[in-house]
């Protein structure tokens, strides 16, 4: 009996699958640092990043979407082919090096890549003086659908954060 119940357990134990990464929550706006490796310009595309331990959001800005006026309300460009935005999570602890070193670090490596299909950046700039001006990001209508086709419904990135521009 002894031997039928440990060919038993030793079959469970070794048919067990841990699944496929399951993604609960994505959760930036406890982030409040927004990362660029340039200059952060209203004349070129920018690429901005906020790191969560081992995940990252990537925002791919077009060039001249932020723009070195005074906005007139809130300007806002929905997710397309020029402004991406992209979940990412890593084998480990990911820093500002992998997105910025000019050959990428090996590790981490990325586990698993989910890129938005729709959602709307939203934009506010105000002048900080005559050649600074502070754009305040922020994320509406966000859908993330994953390869399997599963939608991550409880996103908490709202707020992707404030950047600065200089004439």
């Amino acid at each position: 009996m002894k031997k039928v119940f440990s060919l038993i357990l030793f079959t469970c134990l070794l048919s067990c699958d841990d699944g496929d990464l399951t993604i609960d929550t994505i959760d930036f706006d406890s982030i409040e640092s927004v990362e660029s490796c340039d200059t952060i310009s209203a004349t070129s595309a920018n690429v901005l990043f906020k790191i969560n331990v081992d995940e990252a959001l990537i925002l791919e800005l077009p060039a001249g979407l932020l723009k070195n006026e005074v906005s007139n309300g809130v300007i806002s460009s929905g997710i397309s082919g020029t402004t991406k935005l992209t979940y990412r999570i890593f084998s480990d602890n990911v820093t500002t090096n992998y997105f910025c070193d000019q050959v990428p670090p090996v590790a981490p490596t990325v586990s698993e890549e989910v890129i938005a299909e729709n959602g709307v950046i939203l934009i506010t700039t105000t002048a900080v003086d005559a050649e600074t001006f502070q754009h305040v990001i922020e994320l509406s209508e966000i859908s993330f659908v994953t390869e399997d086709g599963s939608r991550i419904t409880n996103l908490q990135i709202s707020k992707f954060g404030t950047v600065t521009t200089k004439l």
